[in-house]
């Protein structure tokens, strides 16, 4: 199966062995983000909603790069660090997602994330 790498300068770089994204048999597969700032690569300031905000900004603009939107998305998985910011954390995602058809989720609570961030998410998109 061939398999290419997606990466965008606009959102953070990879910082290890993976990519940002990954297109393979017909699926675009998007690594976890987390709220970094890529002008900075510093963490966004800010509550759990404006981490989350930028988390999709980040997976945003690795779709683009794929050539995809929010509207391919068919999975996605959240990981929060309390599941007491759930639902604020939902209602930012839900404004990505406004589409008829949602994608099917996983919300999964951790010890921890890289950089004390509170929300990391990834994706899978049909690719284009």
């Amino acid at each position: 199966m061939h398999k290419q790498a997606i990466s965008s300068d606009q959102a953070p770089q990879a910082v290890g062995a993976y990519s940002q994204a990954v297109k393979a048999g017909g699926l675009v597969f998007l690594s976890g983000q987390i709220p970094l700032d890529p002008a900075t690569g510093e963490m966004v300031a800010g509550d759990v909603a404006a981490q989350a905000r930028r988390v999709l900004d980040n997976l945003a603009a690795v779709l683009a790069a794929a050539g995809c939107t929010f509207d391919q998305v068919v999975k996605a998985t959240i990981y929060l660090t309390d599941m007491a910011d759930f639902a604020v954390v939902n209602q930012v995602y839900g404004e990505r997602f406004a589409g008829e058809v949602k994608p099917a989720r996983a919300t999964v609570a951790v010890a921890a994330l890289p950089r004390g961030a509170k929300v990391e998410i990834d994706l899978i998109a049909t690719a284009v």
